[in-house]
């Protein structure tokens, strides 16, 4: 039998001040969108906030509908928008944020597979890094240098 061991690496800012000011400014976005999340459902808000190569800022927030599965989270409203609006820019950064309307997210909360996944996509594709940037609604921000710190083993068209 052989082993595999992963080993990934994240930054910890245990502030939003603490974040270097491009990120503030991304970070602040993603909380204001996170305020048009549709989510009468969960009552689980997710605001997300992509900086493009190009300079541009494109957002998103989750929107559910009564059948689950037709919703969609915030990070791929916003990937999915940028790929739509700016198909030749890159995806350089991404903040997301999350909060509940029933108890305080006091923790970092990452984005869900299938948005994990959804990134990877853009990832792969433009073959260059993500950096991610995720909190809850108050506290620590955990910053990972690439999606593949969330994905370590990702699914991509080479098993095509």
């Amino acid at each position: 039998m052989n082993e595999i061991i992963i080993s990934t690496k994240f930054s910890v800012f245990e502030t939003v001040e603490n974040l270097p000011n491009d990120i503030q400014n991304l970070m602040a976005q993603a909380l204001e969108v996170r305020k048009n999340a549709y989510a009468p459902y969960s009552k689980f808000r997710v605001g997300a906030a992509l900086l493009l190569d190009n300079g541009k800022i494109v957002l998103g927030s989750n929107q559910e509908n009564a059948a689950y599965p037709s919703g969609l989270c915030a990070e791929r409203v916003a990937v999915f928008q940028a790929g739509t609006i700016y198909p030749d820019a890159k995806i350089l950064k991404m903040a997301i944020t999350a909060a509940s309307d029933n108890n305080q997210t006091t923790k970092p909360i990452p984005p869900c597979g299938a948005c994990r996944q959804s990134i990877a996509e853009y990832e792969i594709k433009q073959e260059i890094p993500i950096e991610i940037y995720f909190m809850g609604e108050i506290g620590a921000i955990y910053k990972s240098d690439s999606l593949k710190n969330l994905l370590p083993f990702m699914f991509d068209k080479n098993f095509l």
